[in-house]
């Protein structure tokens, strides 16, 4: 229901089922399967996600991955903002025996809707058994791959459905190689490289401007739930 958020965004990637979204930003919507809601909380406000009444009364599987991306201190409090990226607009490319779908950053080409602050590369990458892919992440970059399905091979080592390999920050190849039929969410991005003060639903820079979070909250700053909304 009804919470906040301040000083990051949430990312949020649907594989099954749906989720419904509202903003005190007066933003709105529903997302499907193969689509992502990136949500910039910036300086702050409430929002809530849900299945629909739909999926209440249907009931049926339901996979969602969602992302904290950080922002560093100079864009914590930028106004919020919401990117509602449909299946349809994220550019799907095939490669022998899989694709790989960009949601944010570059591919073969392929350059993802998402609009970052910071540079990140987003994939969704899906590979029958037997098939590879090698990926360039961005030498010095921070990354992991979280594999959603299946059973592969990461640059030589072996991972299983819900392990998360987390890769070092040397070289900028990543080797793929499905051992099943298999789904991986690859992420990296350029480190911020700043302190992380981290409170429930907040992530600022110092235990200071956590505190101030926690004040303009209950002072109504970050909005206000609406007399309507149920």
């Amino acid at each position: 229901d009804w919470h906040p958020h301040r000083g990051f965004e949430t990312v949020t990637i649907v594989y099954e089922g749906e989720v419904e979204h509202g903003d005190t930003s007066g933003n709105a919507g529903s997302i499907g399967p193969g689509d992502v809601q990136w949500m910039t909380a910036g300086s702050g406000l409430l929002h809530k996600e849900f299945h629909g009444d739909a999926f209440t009364r249907n009931g049926g599987r339901f996979e969602v991955a969602q992302l904290w991306v950080n922002l560093p201190a100079k864009l914590k409090m930028t106004a919020p903002r919401y990117q509602t990226l449909v299946a349809a607009d994220i550019p799907s490319v095939a490669v022998p025996g899989g694709t790989v779908r960009v949601i944010a950053g570059t591919f073969n080409g392929a350059k993802g809707p998402a609009k970052t602050f910071t540079p990140i590369e987003l994939y969704d990458v899906r590979l029958k058994a037997g098939a590879s892919v090698s990926l360039a992440v961005g030498d010095g970059y921070a990354g992991g791959l979280f594999v959603s399905r299946g059973s592969v091979v990461i640059n030589g080592r072996e991972a299983t459905a819900e392990d998360l390999v987390v890769l070092d920050r040397q070289g900028d190849e990543v080797v793929i190689e499905a051992s099943e039929d298999a789904v991986v969410l690859v992420m990296s991005g350029a480190p911020i490289d700043e302190p992380i003060a981290g409170y429930g639903p907040f992530v600022m820079n110092t235990q200071q401007e956590i505190h101030q979070a926690i004040a303009d909250l209950r002072a109504g700053r970050m909005g206000r739930i609406p007399e309507h909304a149920e």
